[in-house]
């Protein structure tokens, strides 16, 4: 049996595509987009795990992210949402993990974290004990990953290892 019950995932170049010509919270700029594959994926995972979305985003405080969110339709996935700003840490503070666990109800060996920063999202949700997937772009493909229990390079592999 699975003792996964959650997953956290991380905003920006994880779900939603972070483009750094744009400036200020992303639901103001003039162009968003989902990474590929994300609605398919979070279709079939948020039926298996309770959904969260954690971000360092530091033009956006958590209601600036939902509207982010729904803007692509993927609000809807999740059933928490977490920003540096409101927690009062950012990433990759042991306390920002530690805040997400307390408030979410779930113990580190419940949760599965999934990003695309080794250093902010997998290094310190390993040291508090999660699961850790790294979303890998294809141009990292020789970075570092010994903290990682898996790497990915398309969204669409979470179905091969979560659902």
């Amino acid at each position: 049996m699975n003792k996964y019950k959650s997953i956290v995932f991380d905003w920006g170049n994880t779900l939603m595509i972070d483009y750094p010509e744009m400036k200020g919270p992303m639901c103001y700029w003039d162009k968003v987009s989902l990474v590929d594959n994300v609605k398919e994926v979070l279709d079939i995972l948020s039926e298996k795990y309770d959904c969260f979305v954690a971000s360092n985003a530091g033009d956006s405080d958590t209601n600036l992210m939902i509207n982010a969110l729904k803007l692509v339709d993927i609000d809807r996935y999740f059933k928490g949402f977490y920003t540096s700003i409101d927690l009062g840490y950012s990433k990759p503070d042991l306390m920002y993990f530690r805040t997400i666990l307390e408030q979410t109800g779930y113990s580190a060996d419940e949760i599965i974290m999934v990003g695309n920063d080794y250093n902010k999202d997998i290094v310190p949700a390993k040291k508090v004990g999660m699961k850790t997937i790294y979303f890998a772009y294809p141009d990292i493909i020789d970075a570092k990953t010994d903290d990682a229990d898996q790497v990915i390079y398309n969204f669409k592999d979470l179905l091969f290892h979560l659902a």
